[in-house]
C-alpha cells in the first residue's frame, strides 16, 4: 500500500550555495553567495551565510541552513565561555575542533559544512576545512554545491603569497563564475576580511559582481 502523501514530501530537499575561504600574509579572506534554495525553489535571497564565532573567527555555512546556523551558534556560545574561563580570545583552531566535534557527532542528524577561518595571535590568518571528522588547515578552501563548477579556476588562479587585495579579488571571481554558473548559488555576495586589527564585512550587489567573460 502506498503512502497517503504526495511524493515530494517523502523526497530529499536539496539544497545549494558557494561558500570560500583564504589565507593571505597577516588574515583571511571569506565569501559567499547569499542565496538559500529547497530544491527547485529560492526560499532567501539575501542569507548571510558568513556567521561570527568570535570577534575575529567566522564560519561559512553550507548545506541545511537550520543545521549549520546550529552548529554555529553551539560552537559561538562554546566559545565565549572557553574565552571568559581562559582571559584570552580562542584560536582559530580550537574553534574548527569544536565544530569538527559536533558535526562527526550528529553527522546522522546534521546535513551540513563549515569552512572555519580567522586570526589570532599564535598562528596568524588560518583556514580550516571541517566535514564529519575531517579537520585539515588548507590555504583556501571551496565548498557547497557552487564548488564543482569552479574548482578549475581556483587551481588554476591560486598563488602563493597574494596580497590582502588579491585574495578580495580572488573570493570574488569565484564567487562570481560560481553563481553564473550553478542554479543554486546566487543573489549578492558577502566578503568577510579578518586581520589582527579587525573583521571588516561588505556586500558586493548582484549588479556589481564581475561576469564570467571579465575574469
Amino acid at each position: 500500500m502506498e503512502g497517503s502523501g504526495p511524493g515530494w514530501m517523502s523526497e530529499e530537499v536539496k539544497t545549494g550555495t558557494t561558500i570560500i575561504a583564504i589565507e593571505f600574509n597577516g588574515g583571511v579572506v571569506l565569501g559567499s553567495d547569499s542565496r538559500v534554495s529547497a530544491g527547485e525553489s529560492v526560499v532567501n535571497r539575501v542569507m548571510n551565510k558568513l556567521s561570527p564565532l568570535h570577534d575575529k573567527i567566522y564560519c561559512a555555512l553550507s548545506g541545511s541552513a537550520a543545521d549549520a546556523q546550529t552548529i554555529a551558534e553551539t560552537v559561538r556560545y562554546q566559545l565565549d565561555v572557553h574565552s571568559i574561563e581562559m582571559d584570552e580570545d580562542p584560536q582559530v583552531r580550537s574553534a574548527a575542533s569544536l565544530v569538527r566535534n559536533i558535526s562527526y557527532k550528529y553527522k546522522e542528524e546534521l546535513s551540513a559544512h563549515l569552512i572555519v577561518a580567522g586570526w589570532d595571535r599564535r598562528g596568524g590568518g588560518q583556514v580550516f576545512a571541517t566535514l564529519d571528522g575531517l579537520l585539515t588547515r588548507q590555504p583556501f578552501a571551496v565548498g557547497g554545491s557552487g564548488s564543482s563548477y569552479v574548482y578549475g579556476f581556483v587551481d588554476a588562479e591560486y598563488r602563493k603569497g597574494m596580497s590582502k587585495e588579491e585574495c578580495q579579488q580572488f573570493v570574488l571571481s569565484t564567487l562570481s563564475l560560481a553563481m553564473s554558473r550553478d542554479g543554486s548559488s546566487g543573489g549578492v555576495a558577502y566578503i568577510v576580511t579578518i586581520d589582527q586589527h579587525s573583521a571588516e564585512e561588505k556586500v558586493i550587489l548582484g549588479n556589481d559582481l564581475p561576469t564570467f567573460f571579465q575574469l
